[in-house]
């Protein structure tokens, strides 16, 4: 009788457990059977609602009558570790460039539904620079643009002169000892060191393509190229520039950045152009009015974008990205978080219109000078029923957030996107980055610790001398006994 319970026992036990993994692989099949979306995101990357915000994931969960289980991350390595363990426990994830790069390579995500690629929202709305630049680089099957923007210098024109920093090397000047900060970033500062390496370089080929001597396709591609080596030579030039830069830095940062700059700490901030956006914005309030820079040799463009990861909830994964690409959902985020979203379409353009516009053609600025025309049409062309996106400006609006959220043309050809790095190439570059976020120590210290050393030392000898010296010679026929004993 115990035989046979055991028996019963184990088979229904095992019934059981073969139950739950249906249950659970279930759960987990990319068939959208699921109502629970969960979505990995950046921390405050996504309007949340409260003081006149939308809250975005109410609406769609309200909308389509599911769960969303958010969770956010602080940087890219950390969400890849994440999903490293625990691969299908996200539908939808927001990395940056870079890592979705390695993510395709490593075969990590789920493809996009061809419907979603033909006829979805998502498609539909995002920009035709975002769609051309996605399709050139192979992204577009595996990766939904969100967020995109420039890096530059954030700046205080009543203290930094802007010649200064038409180039990247402006802060490796004695002139702003002190009152510039860079990113706690590898990737990022390892760009601005390379752009301060190569700088002879990069200005021959603003030179060539200025006289037609390079099409803008060639002047990107050469752009690129420099901006994404890797070898030693590079490594290590860029290396001792950054070293050379710690001298007159205020210090590091990822985030401090923004308030140093509104409250006047520091003058120049190495930055994102959201980040720009929203120091412009909060140093405005403030009566302080920061203006935003992209140098002449070159930029980086970037990008957040949504990915899949294996075995996602794709149905509801893709409804999601096309819910936030609705053009009117697209401002709310935009109003949040202060990036700039990959969608256009006319609700996005005539938001950047009631921002920006400050007349028509033929108007004048407060100082009485004519408005300049800003282009748009690169990004909203063909998203909407307007002929013509251009947005009439001051002069000196250029400098501000108009072109911080969308530049011109002519730096879109000299802006390079940040490829992959390989794993060797990844452990020579954060073993330089360990190099010059270390504190060297000074000569003087050197010095004074020789001394020391060379004293003790010296002391050891003498007591060791002395002591051999002291020690009485037994007599003959006699031994010396140890002290103590």
């Amino acid at each position: 009788m115990k035989k046979l319970s055991r028996i019963a026992a184990t088979a229904a036990a095992l019934i059981f457990s073969f139950s739950l993994v249906g249950l659970f692989s279930g759960c987990s099949k990319s068939n959208g059977s699921s109502n629970v979306l969960r979505v990995y995101n950046w921390e405050d990357y996504i309007s949340e609602g409260g003081d006149g915000y939308v809250d975005l994931i109410g609406k769609f969960e309200k909308e389509y009558g599911v769960t969303v289980e958010y969770s956010t991350f602080g940087t890219n390595e950390n969400m890849y570790n994440e999903l490293k363990i625990s691969a299908a426990g996200y539908d939808l994830v927001c990395p940056s460039d870079y890592m979705i790069m390695k993510m395709i390579a490593e075969d990590m995500v789920e493809p996009f539904s061809d419907e979603f690629l033909a006829s979805g929202t998502y498609s539909t709305f995002v920009s035709p620079y975002i769609k051309d630049l996605f399709a050139k680089n192979g992204w577009t099957k595996y990766a939904a643009a969100y967020m995109w923007g420039t890096m530059g210098y954030v700046y205080n024109p009543e203290t930094v002169d802007k010649e200064d920093l038409l180039s990247w090397s402006g802060i490796w000047n004695s002139k702003y000892d002190n009152k510039s900060t860079i990113k706690d970033s590898v990737r990022d500062s390892y760009f601005l060191g390379v752009a301060a390496v190569y700088k002879d370089e990069l200005n021959e080929l603003k030179a060539q393509f200025a006289t037609g001597e390079l099409t803008d396709e060639q002047y990107n591609e050469k752009i690129t190229e420099i901006m994404n080596r890797t070898d030693e030579n590079t490594i290590e030039s860029a290396k001792n520039s950054l070293i050379d830069l710690k001298q007159y830095l205020y210090g590091f940062e990822v985030d401090s950045g923004k308030q140093d700059m509104i409250t006047g700490k520091i003058s120049i901030n190495f930055a994102w152009s959201g980040d720009a956006v929203y120091s412009m914005d909060e140093a405005e309030d403030s009566g302080v009015y920061l203006n935003y820079i992209i140098p002449e040799e070159c930029s980086n463009i970037w990008f957040d974008g949504w990915v899949m990861p294996k075995g996602a909830n794709t149905d509801l994964a893709e409804k999601f990205i096309n819910f936030l690409s609705r053009p009117e959902n697209a401002v709310a985020n935009m109003n949040y978080i202060g990036y700039t979203s990959a969608v256009a379409g006319d609700a996005v353009y005539e938001e950047m219109l009631d921002w920006y516009s400050e007349g028509e053609e033929g108007d004048l600025d407060e100082n009485g000078n004519p408005l300049v025309k800003h282009d748009l049409n690169y990004f909203f062309k063909d998203t909407g029923d307007y002929d013509d996106y251009s947005i009439w400006v001051s002069e000196e609006s250029l400098d501000r957030q108009v072109a911080a959220q969308y530049p011109s043309g002519d730096v879109l050809y000299r802006s390079a996107v940040m490829q992959y790095f390989d794993d060797k190439a990844n452990a020579a570059i954060n073993e330089m980055w360990e190099e010059i976020k270390g504190q060297p120590i000074p000569i003087w210290a050197y010095i004074v610790i020789c001394v020391v050393i060379a004293a003790i030392v010296i002391i050891a000898l003498s007591f060791v001398y002395k002591g051999k010296r002291s020690e009485p010679k037994p007599k003959k026929g006699y031994r010396v006994l140890k002290r103590g004993i």
